[in-house]
């Protein structure tokens, strides 16, 4: 019948082998040792002062465990059977540093006490040797039920759970095939003894809960159906059983049967025995599924730890590395776009601007042309007039010069800021100043060709204009009997003579300042062609040399960071390799583990729920 059980039980040691852990080896190993040993050793617990003694003297209608003398119990008491009533104190020795709890090199000190000392050795004073290691009080008893291969473990009582391990030696509770958990019914389950059950029952499947004392309250009904909800309600499936060990006590002295039974011990004793009974297939079959889930779980966690911390390293390992140099690769790609349109766009709007204010600095110099034309005579300023614009037009020139340098170092200084995430300066080692021979770049202004007003001219005016006034008022005087050339005649001809030489001169002068100002107006537009074009020669250079400069040097980032590049994607290509295949070896173990733990599962024929062996996001 332990074929099934016990094959799973040997996979489940191989497991235990195969993951290198071998302190779940050595408490597989001890399992299935309780296992295969016919003896059904119950381990009896619960707080202090609950009956828990008097409850296994009742069991086997011997004065087995001390009660009721005052003493606190402090050593474990184990009954079992013996042909004649003995009592001994076992004490193993102290530990060794580096040996294994449990191990089967251990010697077990046992020391023989009378019967009448018991009560003293499980208080401790008795038989036990200071500074050995764990010990307990071990009685042998006549009885059939003992004899049957029933073994009874009485534990110090304890109100905490986490001291679970002080109160029952481990190996003892470890070993435990029943745990009986006694509680009497002057009151329901406490919060602690619920919480005592929940941890019990992670290890051991067969609990049973004793209600004891119910020959002390009327209503130990009310209390135990009070505790079947709790039970239910914390979701510990154990079996609750009401006793009176005192009713016992009495019906064994009266040999009264009805009594018995109402003591309740016929179904608790009924109990033991189908669990000895069973303890080679219902029970076994349990406790193999108990340590197939505590094993798979202690065996999946570090797997579903390393599977959670690879998938940290993958976000921040060589494949996080390599998706940063994809993005290195990505940015430096739009910062060449950026940097290409800054520049266009840039040295586009200076030679717009350039041009514009050109322009505007000539307009003014022609505005003070006009000006000074209008009333002043070329014949008379012209020298001082030249002078003056050839040094507002040179003026112009440098300004319009100054302002190209000091646009082209902010476009070298606006270009260079899309370099600035890689943290070095990137402007290019140049330098523009201002030419030396501005004035002799000039074109130069030739003199325009004036008209003067001769002297000859001016008599032959004169004389043009004397006739017509002389022959006209010469007739109107003749009406009079006056000759034609007569001193009237005469005057009114050298008036209107004087009149037309003012005349001529004025317009003269006017002439000369329309020639003057398209002269002007001719140099100034082939000054304004030629520095425009100087300054677009200027502008295109430094637009090349930015170019070549940015170029070079985005090739330059292009190729460290392809190179980094393709570093990141060999070394991420070579770990996610290495990790693909760590993952498949873990996700093949886990994948074992819970076709082991559902071949474990299958033992009983019920369905737990599934263990989480996959990470947790």
């Amino acid at each position: 019948m332990a074929g099934i059980w016990l094959d799973v039980l040997d996979e489940i040691a191989r497991t235990c082998t195969a993951h290198g852990r071998g302190d779940l080896l050595q408490t597989v190993r001890q399992k299935r040792a309780q296992l295969l040993d016919p003896t059904l050793r119950v381990l009896v617990i619960g707080e202090p002062n609950q009956g828990k003694s008097q409850l296994i003297n009742a069991i086997i209608n011997a004065p087995a465990c001390p009660v009721g003398d005052g003493r606190t119990t402090v050593l474990p008491t184990v009954v079992r059977h013996a042909e004649a009533p003995t009592a001994v104190v076992a004490q193993a020795p102290p530990p060794t540093p580096g040996q294994a709890t449990g191990a089967a090199t251990v010697t077990i000190e046992r020391t023989p006490v009378a019967l009448n000392q018991v009560a003293a050795s499980v208080a401790g004073l008795v038989g036990r040797r200071p500074g050995g290691g764990p010990a307990y009080v071990e009685i042998g008893l006549p009885r059939a039920l003992l004899g049957a291969g029933v073994v009874l473990v009485d534990t110090p009582g304890t109100d905490e759970v986490a001291g679970l391990g002080a109160a029952a030696p481990v190996a003892a509770f470890n070993r435990a095939d029943t745990v009986l958990l006694v509680s009497d019914s002057t009151r329901e389950l406490s919060v602690a003894e619920l919480n005592m059950l929940l941890h019990i029952m992670r290890s051991h499947p067969n609990v049973v809960v004793v209600q004891t004392k119910t020959d002390l309250v009327a209503d130990w009904r009310t209390v135990a159906e009070r505790n079947r909800q709790h039970l239910a309600e914390a979701g510990v499936p154990a079996t609750l059983i009401p006793v009176s060990a005192a009713l016992r006590l009495r019906a064994a002295a009266a040999d009264d049967r009805a009594i018995n039974a109402e003591s309740g011990f016929p179904a608790l004793i009924a109990r033991l025995q189908r669990d000895r009974a069973g303890k080679a297939d219902h029970l076994a079959r349990a406790a193999v599924q108990t340590v197939a889930r505590t094993v798979v779980e202690q065996l999946a966690a570090p797997l579903r730890a390393e599977l959670a911390t690879q998938e940290e390293e993958e976000q921040s390992g060589p494949i996080a590395r390599l998706h940063a140099a994809q993005r290195e690769v990505d940015e430096l790609r739009r910062c060449s776009t950026r940097w290409q349109n800054t520049l266009t766009d840039e040295i586009t709007d200076l030679l717009a601007d350039l041009e514009y204010d050109l322009r505007d600095r000539t307009r003014q110099i022609l505005r003070a042309v006009d000006e000074a034309f209008d009333t002043a005579d070329p014949l008379v300023a012209w020298d001082t007039f030249q002078e003056w614009l050839e040094r507002s037009l040179v003026e112009a020139a440098e300004a319009n010069h100054e302002w190209l340098i000091q646009r082209c170092d902010w476009i070298a200084r606006r270009v260079a800021a899309n370099f600035d995430r890689y943290g070095y300066d990137v402007l290019p080692p140049w330098s523009m100043t201002m030419p030396e021979d501005m004035g002799q770049r000039l074109p130069e202004l030739q003199r325009p060709m004036i008209d003067r007003f001769t002297t000859g001219q001016k008599l032959f005016t004169g004389m043009k204009g004397s006739y017509g006034g002389m022959l006209m008022f010469g007739l109107a005087t003749t009406l009079a009997g006056m000759p034609m050339i007569n001193p009237v005649s005469v005057g009114i001809g050298a008036l209107f003579g004087g009149k037309s030489i003012r005349d001529e001169s004025k317009q003269l002068l006017r002439r000369r300042q329309a020639t003057v100002k398209t002269a002007i107006q001719r140099h100034v537009d082939d000054f304004f062609v030629r520095i425009v074009r100087d300054c677009r020669d200027a502008a295109r250079q430094v637009q090349r040399m930015l170019r070549d400069h940015f170029t070079g040097l985005t090739e330059e980032l292009q190729e460290a960071i392809v190179q980094s590049f393709r570093s990141a994607k060999q070394e991420a290509d070579t770990d996610a390799s290495v990790r693909e295949q760590r993952q498949r070896e873990i996700r093949l173990k886990m994948t074992r583990l819970a076709a082991l733990y559902e071949q474990a599962q299958q033992l009983t024929g019920a369905r737990s729920a599934p263990l989480l062996l996959e990470p947790q996001a």
